[in-house]
Order: C-alpha cells, then sequence, then structure tokens
C-alpha cells in the first residue's frame, strides 16, 4: 500500500478532488489523503459536485490541517504531493515515513468568477487535470531507476 498526502492550502479543491481521484483509481494499492497548511474549514461545494458527477462519493471530504499528519501515529506516508504553489513554498512539518516529495501544481478552480456554470467548468477542468496525473501515478513502477524523474514530469500533464 502507498500512502499518499496530497497537500493545498485550503484544503477545499484540488487537494480534495485529488485524495477522491487517487482512492479511486488506486486500485487498492494507494491510499491518498489530503491537507492544507491554512484549511478554510469546509470543501468547496463545487468540487464535492465534481466528485459527484465522476461517480465518487464525497463524504470522505473534510477540510484539514496538514499537521493531522505530522503526529505520532499519523500513517508513515510514502508521498507527498503539492497541487498549489503556495502550498509548495511553505515550510512544511516534518512528515512520517521520509516520503518522496513532488509539486504538480494546478490553477485554483475556486479562484474562477462568474457564473455558477463557470465555476462547475473550472471545476471540472481541474479535475480532468487532476485525474490524468492520478493515473500516471498509478501506472508508475515505483522500483523504476528513473522513478522520481517520471513522478516529476507528472506534474507536466495537462
Amino acid at each position: 500500500m502507498t500512502h499518499v498526502l496530497i497537500l493545498c492550502t485550503g484544503n477545499s479543491a484540488r487537494s480534495i478532488m485529488a485524495e477522491g481521484a487517487l482512492n479511486a483509481l488506486g486500485g487498492g494499492r494507494f491510499t491518498a489523503y489530503s491537507a492544507g497548511s491554512k484549511p478554510t474549514g469546509a470543501p468547496n461545494p463545487f468540487a464535492l459536485a465534481q466528485l459527484r458527477a465522476e461517480g465518487i462519493d464525497p463524504g470522505f471530504a473534510r477540510s484539514k490541517s496538514w499537521d493531522e499528519f505530522a503526529v505520532e501515529g499519523a500513517p508513515a506516508l510514502d508521498l507527498v504531493i503539492t497541487v498549489c504553489d503556495s502550498a509548495a513554498a511553505e515550510e512544511c512539518p516534518y512528515w512520517p515515513g521520509a516520503p518522496k516529495r513532488a509539486h504538480w501544481g494546478l490553477p485554483d478552480p475556486a479562484a474562477v468568477s462568474g457564473s455558477d456554470a463557470e465555476k462547475a467548468a473550472a471545476f471540472a477542468d481541474a479535475y480532468g487535470v487532476i485525474a490524468r496525473r492520478m493515473a500516471a501515478l498509478v501506472a508508475l513502477d515505483p522500483a523504476a531507476a528513473d522513478y522520481d524523474a517520471q513522478l516529476k514530469a507528472i506534474g507536466a500533464l495537462q
């Protein structure tokens, strides 16, 4: 089992959708979690709607602090992925398990203004990129000599 923590500042949109996508696509080989450096306190309703549209029950989703994963008894992480530039630039806590790290930045769909249809379209677009990246992660062989390079390259997938 590969344990993956996906980070964003607010843990309300991108990281929650990524958590749901990886758990759905991971075929039981991955356990994904998400957290934020400054959690908003609630998942974005458009993120929850997008998960439902993808057939993923969003019942798992809650906006939480990354501090939950930096304490004794927290899951030993194999990989920490940042999906927003501000979280990637912040000094992260110590993660049990000395995980690998990757930055897969993605524009924040929650920052899109306009009609509900325009916002929903931004979330659908973001989810599409997230799903492609998570599918690529699931397909990687962690024993490959160029695993770290492949892991980094996933962040360029659109």
